[in-house]
C-alpha cells in the first residue's frame, strides 16, 4: 500500500497536470490539503516536496505555486501519458518521434563501430519480431510488444553513445509502462509489410549499408507509430472498450 504523501503526490500531480492547477497558481495550503486527504500536514510537507523534485511546483515564502511544465524533469513524461485513462496521442508521438531519431542513430553508429557477433545478436532479435507478428493470428500480441522494446534496448546497449542509451531507456521505461496496458488493443498495421521492413533492416544491419538502414528505420517506425496510435484510438472507444471487457 502506497505511503499517504505518495498517495497526496500522486493525487496533487494529476490535478497539476490535467490543468485543475495552472502554472503560476498557488497550491492550497497545507492546512486544507491535510483537511482534503485526512492526513496530518507531515504528510502533506513531503507530498510538495516530491512534486517539487519533479520540478511541476516550486515551493516559496507563503506557499507552494504551480511550475510549467516545460521547466519539470524527465520523469514527468510517464506522469504524463497516465493523466489520462488513454494515454494522450499527440504526446505518444512525440515521445515515439524522439525514440525513433534515437533508435535511427543508434542503429547509423552499430553498423560502424559493433562486432560482427553484436550485429548478429541485434538481427536475433528482429527474427524474434517477425516471428511474433507471424503468430499474432493467435491473438498474442504481448510477444510482439515486448520483441520491439527489446530490439530497442539491444540497439542502443552496442551504439557506444551513453548519452543515447540514457535518454533513450528512460524514455522506453516509461513508454513501456503505459502503452503495456493498451497490448488488448494492439494489432499490428500492415503485418506483410512490417515484417518485409524488419527483414530488410536486418540485411542492411548485417551489411552494414547505411541507406538502406535508413529507408527501412523509417518504414518501421512509421508502422511501429501506426499501430501504437491506433491501439490508443481503440482503447478510447467506450464501446470497444466494453467488448474486450467481457
Amino acid at each position: 500500500m502506497p505511503a499517504q504523501h505518495e498517495v497526496i503526490a500522486n493525487s496533487l500531480t494529476r490535478d497539476i497536470l490535467s490543468g485543475r492547477y495552472r502554472p503560476g497558481e498557488r497550491l492550497p495550503s497545507e492546512r486544507d490539503l491535510a483537511t482534503r486527504f485526512d492526513v496530518n500536514r507531515g504528510a502533506v510537507r513531503e507530498a510538495v516536496k516530491s512534486l517539487q523534485q519533479l520540478g511541476i511546483v516550486d515551493v516559496q515564502p507563503g506557499g507552494a505555486r504551480v511550475a510549467s511544465v516545460e521547466e519539470a524533469s524527465f520523469e514527468v513524461i510517464g506522469k504524463l501519458l497516465e493523466v489520462h485513462d488513454v494515454p494522450d496521442p499527440d504526446l505518444v508521438t512525440q515521445v515515439l518521434q524522439v525514440i525513433g531519431a534515437l533508435f535511427k542513430l543508434a542503429a547509423e553508429t552499430a553498423i560502424e563501430q559493433a562486432s560482427d557477433d553484436e550485429l548478429q545478436n541485434i538481427a536475433s532479435h528482429t527474427r524474434r519480431i517477425r516471428d511474433s507478428v507471424r503468430s499474432a493470428a493467435a491473438e498474442s500480441h504481448e510477444e510482439d510488444m515486448v520483441a520491439r522494446f527489446e530490439l530497442i534496448r539491444a540497439v542502443m546497449e552496442v551504439s557506444g553513445n551513453l548519452a543515447t542509451r540514457i535518454v533513450s531507456r528512460g524514455l522506453l521505461a516509461q513508454m513501456a509502462k503505459r502503452v503495456g496496458n493498451l497490448v488488448e488493443y494492439y494489432e499490428v498495421v500492415e503485418p506483410d509489410r512490417y515484417t518485409a521492413g524488419m527483414a530488410e533492416f536486418e540485411q542492411a544491419l548485417l551489411a552494414r549499408n547505411r541507406a538502406r538502414l535508413r529507408d527501412s528505420l523509417d518504414a518501421i517506425t512509421d508502422l511501429s507509430r501506426e499501430t501504437i496510435l491506433q491501439a490508443i484510438a481503440r482503447a478510447g472507444q467506450p464501446v470497444r472498450r466494453e467488448a474486450f471487457a467481457r
